[in-house]
């Protein structure tokens, strides 16, 4: 696995090995960056279940100011921890131990807000009602949350996003998401004079 573009391209990147984790292959992630290109700069980044932390290494790389990434894998998280460091992201970088919920509640005791966020959970997960939910104070309503999964599966996701994009590149498939702008929330139109 290598950096695709920005300060740390082409250098490589370890994964965890087993069967704990899958990381997001290289051509995938070059396109995933090529549609998110204007997003990136001076973004914060928030990549549950990040694997080898290979989404936010890329986001770092292409000029986001801060990364979040949490696994609950200890492997993974080692794994996490060295690439941040051998890129020299570790001080725009907060790598986490724990499960999405404790990642999610500290995030938010501490403030703060994400504008694109990474779900790369097992295939298996397909509910994630609960997560959705639980990063709405921790996102604005113009963020982006991604959510990789199988290509041709479905997932369960929040009444409050709706789905913008969807991508496929062979088995792995992309959903963008973001916060529903519902009639609740439009402000009143103003009374004519």
């Amino acid at each position: 696995m290598r950096i695709i573009a920005g300060t740390a391209r082409s250098r490589r990147i370890e994964a965890p090995e087993g069967r704990n984790t899958r990381p997001t292959l290289d051509r995938v992630r070059e396109n995933l960056f090529n549609i998110l290109q204007t997003r990136i700069f001076s973004s914060v980044v928030l990549d549950l279940f990040a694997g080898s932390g290979a989404l936010s290494l890329e986001a770092l790389s292409r000029g986001a100011s801060f990364a979040v990434m949490c696994d609950l894998d200890k492997n993974a998280n080692r794994i996490e921890r060295r690439n941040t460091e051998s890129l020299g992201f570790s001080d725009r970088a907060e790598i986490m131990c724990c499960d999405w919920k404790t990642a999610i509640g500290t995030q938010k005791s501490k403030g703060r807000v994400f504008d694109i966020v990474f779900l790369d959970p097992p295939y298996r997960m397909t509910d994630l009602r609960e997560v959705s939910e639980a990063l709405v104070p921790v996102i604005r309503e113009d963020s982006l949350v991604i959510v990789e999964h199988e290509a041709d599966s479905d997932f369960l996701f929040g009444e409050r996003f709706v789905k913008t994009d969807e991508r496929k590149w062979g088995f792995c498939g992309m959903s963008f998401l973001k916060l529903s702008r519902s009639a609740d929330a439009l402000p009143e139109p103003e009374e004519q004079k």
